[in-house]
């Protein structure tokens, strides 16, 4: 059997949050569809920083000379995503968000930082760079692996969002400027690929736990991986945890047959001779291989944000995020499991968001696999038979009234996918929960008819067929009174 190669890496996780603003102004933090009315040509330069000097990576694509183009919104966009304004101060539902991630993860909060502004010349930034701030650090988490530190937690702004372009020209959206994002960086605790898309899975769920995006595109993940004599390399391009294990394998090999042992000196074996090994930046290819995107940046590409003060985060600030630290899904899986739910049941009503709505309408009616069926099970049914999402037509407000109607017994739960359903087609919900009543009279003497009709069934087997017979239109007790009678 082989014998794989021992690596150092650490994680690299950005995840956008859920907040009602974006970190720096008031504009929606959402996506647009729609073509754009604003266009900004740029050309960024890199300038020299804190220290004097121009970052490596900085200098690198300012090389390239190329020139970027910025669609905008005049309704969700504003002056400082065109570079025109200063910003406003931090939003501070994302501060609190990047708080709850911050103490999930076991960091110390820190209580004055400094809002940096990290030097970015590839176009995603109108400015030429990304404002970021520390907000949490000397974290840990365990895993069955063991336990893996968190160096920091950042709370930063999200990148322009790349929509096409061609040679010489890169074109951005400025939609995703600025939605709040939290990076979390791990110590280079991890030791194997395994370790590693285990780490990735562990911190996503536990991001998932708060008040974060959903969606493709809402987390990336970063590699930062070497082997004994390599210098680092950080690897971009995951958005799936799965493709970990082969990428960062393949990486393992590409650094070991590059190293050239002679002595204590390292080189690198090239056509034209030996070269010697830097840190650089790479992106995953799809195969698991990876390409050379850029050198890795440095301390240079950081200084300080000139129109914000520092960031006080103070102990009140602190207790507020304690006392309302939200559950790990870990936790919530095991409180649903003892209410009743199955695995399954569990998995979708996380995978639809729908936990506060589920916890809400069980105050209303204490029964979990009904609310349960009520909420996911049935709607989908509905949207399986109508071929078109329900989810809009029955909403939150629809299902809490149906759940009411059946605490007052003015319908049973038997009617509820009938209701629902009418709804769907265009009745009101007034009209949709006047199920129509048979007279009792009429109903069992179409039962005795169904009894001579298919003699010998069980009283079981009689309920089933009546039940599917009338639909909702009679409850289950009224027919065991009747086949009670007749039988």
């Amino acid at each position: 059997m082989e014998k794989k190669i021992k690596i150092k890496a650490g994680l690299e996780l950005h995840q956008q949050l859920d907040s009602s603003r974006k970190l720096f102004c008031f504009c929606p933090p959402i996506l647009r569809k729609d073509s754009p009315d604003v266009i900004i040509n740029r050309k960024l330069h890199a300038v020299a920083g804190e220290g004097g000097e121009i970052d490596v990576a900085a200098k690198h694509e300012a090389e390239k000379e190329k020139k970027f183009i910025y669609q905008g919104y005049s309704n969700t966009n504003c002056l400082l995503e065109y570079d025109e304004s200063p910003p406003f101060k931090i939003d501070q539902e994302a501060l609190q968000i990047a708080l709850h991630i911050s103490l999930l993860l076991n960091c110390k909060i820190v209580p004055i930082s400094q809002i940096m502004r990290k030097t970015v010349i590839n176009g995603s930034n109108t400015s030429g760079f990304q404002r970021t701030v520390l907000v949490g650090r000397d974290g840990y988490i365990e895993t069955e692996s063991g336990k893996v530190g968190i160096s920091y937690v950042y709370l930063e702004e999200d990148a322009a969002r790349e929509v096409g372009g061609k040679e010489g020209k890169k074109i951005f959206r400025l939609d995703r400027l600025g939605i709040p994002l939290v990076e979390v960086v791990t110590a280079p605790d991890i030791k194997s690929a395994e370790q590693c898309k285990e780490v990735a899975l562990h911190i996503g769920d536990l991001l998932r736990s708060c008040k974060v995006k959903r969606g493709l595109g809402t987390i990336r993940q970063d590699i930062n991986i070497s082997i004994k004599g390599h210098p680092r390399v950080e690897i971009k391009g995951f958005q799936d945890p799965k493709t970990f294990v082969n990428v960062v394998e393949k990486e393992a090999e590409r650094q070991s047959r590059l190293l050239k042992k002679d002595g204590d000196k390292i080189s690198l074996e090239k056509d034209n001779g030996k070269k010697e090994l830097k840190p650089e930046v790479r992106g995953a290819n799809e195969d698991g291989t990876t390409k050379f995107l850029r050198p890795l940046p440095g301390s240079a590409r950081m200084y300080p944000e000139t129109d914000l003060p520092l960031l006080k985060i103070s102990k009140s600030i602190i207790d507020e995020a304690k006392r309302t630290l939200p559950k790990l899904r870990t936790e919530i899986k095991k409180e649903l499991s003892k209410k009743g739910l199955s695995d399954e049941m569990i998995k979708l009503l996380l995978r639809e968001d729908k936990l506060e709505d589920f916890e809400n309408l069980l105050k209303l009616f204490n029964e979990p696999r009904f609310i349960y069926q009520v909420l996911v099970e049935i709607p989908k049914e509905i949207s399986s038979h109508e071929g078109k999402d329900v989810s809009e037509i029955l909403s939150l407000d629809i299902i809490e009234s149906i759940v009411n109607n059946i605490v007052s017994k003015d319908i049973s739960k038997a009617d509820v996918k009938h209701v629902m359903t009418e709804i769907v087609k265009g009745k009101s919900f007034n009209e949709a929960i006047k199920i129509e009543k048979l007279d009792l009279e009429e109903i069992e003497s179409e039962i005795a008819k169904l009894i001579e009709n298919k003699p010998g069934l069980s009283k079981g087997a009689y309920m089933g067929l009546i039940m599917k017979e009338f639909k909702g239109k009679i409850t289950g007790k009224e027919v065991n009174d009747i086949l009670e009678k007749l039988m």
